[in-house]
């Protein structure tokens, strides 16, 4: 497994797929702040050619709350690139026909799984917080981050909500077999609970309530509200790996 688990860390590197990343959440990371302090400025260019249409606009004050809000409306699309990039990981691996020399030659399928969702894990867990540390540390020198209430637990949240698509992501891959058929299966799961979350008697108790981190932050909802959401991402996802597990001992490499 450790083996197996460097061998990605070298596909990653020689793909472009970890830089690709990297580039992707720092740049997040930086949006959210930039947009917020380029908010006023923007605003006030073009108050003279919104005036001529009849718009009136007032002077804009912006603080940490602004450029959080901006994060949780960003972070989205990091996770759906990540998603993209990472499609192909188990895939790729069957249609080269490079996991029959390492079966053969005595390692587990289930170690196989095992490292390439632990570095799936990884992968999502260092880009996720190295993006919010971004923001974070952006937000503290222009303004002040003691006003969002619940910080570091709405972060948290959405994070888990990543770990989450990332084991439906690892159950998808156990038996597809093409990059687009995981990314229809991962993309249906996660609509799935959305439009289930729209019901209000689900609405708690779906992973889906992680991903609504400024209700925290302007304190609209307390974390004790998001304890099912939490417990039932973390059944889910033990549930996909236990799933995976076994779709992946009766696949055919």
């Amino acid at each position: 497994m450790k083996a197996f688990l460097k061998k990605e860390w070298m596909e990653w590197l020689r793909t472009g797929r970890l830089m690709v990343l990297l580039m992707v959440f720092v740049l997040l990371g930086i949006m959210s702040p930039a947009l917020a302090k380029l908010t006023p400025w923007l605003m006030e260019t073009l108050s003279d050619s919104m005036a001529g249409t009849g718009i009136v606009t007032t002077e804009i004050t912006v603080d940490a709350m602004v450029s959080w809000a901006q994060f949780y409306k960003n972070i989205p699309m990091g996770l759906v690139i990540f998603v993209l990039l990472c499609s192909g990981s188990f895939t790729g691996e069957y249609q080269k026909g490079t996991l029959v020399p390492v079966v053969t030659k005595g390692l587990s399928r289930r170690s196989i799984l095992g490292a390439k969702t632990l570095f799936l894990f990884g992968a999502w867990t260092v880009l996720y917080w190295l993006c919010f540390g971004i923001t974070y540390g952006y937000n503290a020198y222009f303004w002040d981050n003691g006003i969002a209430g619940d910080l570091f637990f709405a972060g948290a949240c959405y994070w888990l909500f990543g770990i989450w698509v990332a084991a439906v992501l690892a159950f998808v891959s156990a038996f597809a077999g093409s990059s687009a058929q995981v990314l229809s299966g991962t993309g249906g799961a996660a609509f799935g609970v959305y439009l289930l979350g729209l019901f209000p008697t689900f609405h708690s108790f779906l992973p889906a309530k992680l991903m609504e981190g400024t209700a925290l932050l302007y304190g609209a909802e307390k974390p004790e509200s998001y304890g099912g959401g939490i417990a039932a991402a973390v059944i889910m996802a033990a549930l996909c790996l236990a799933a995976g597990a076994v779709c992946f001992d009766k696949r055919r490499l």
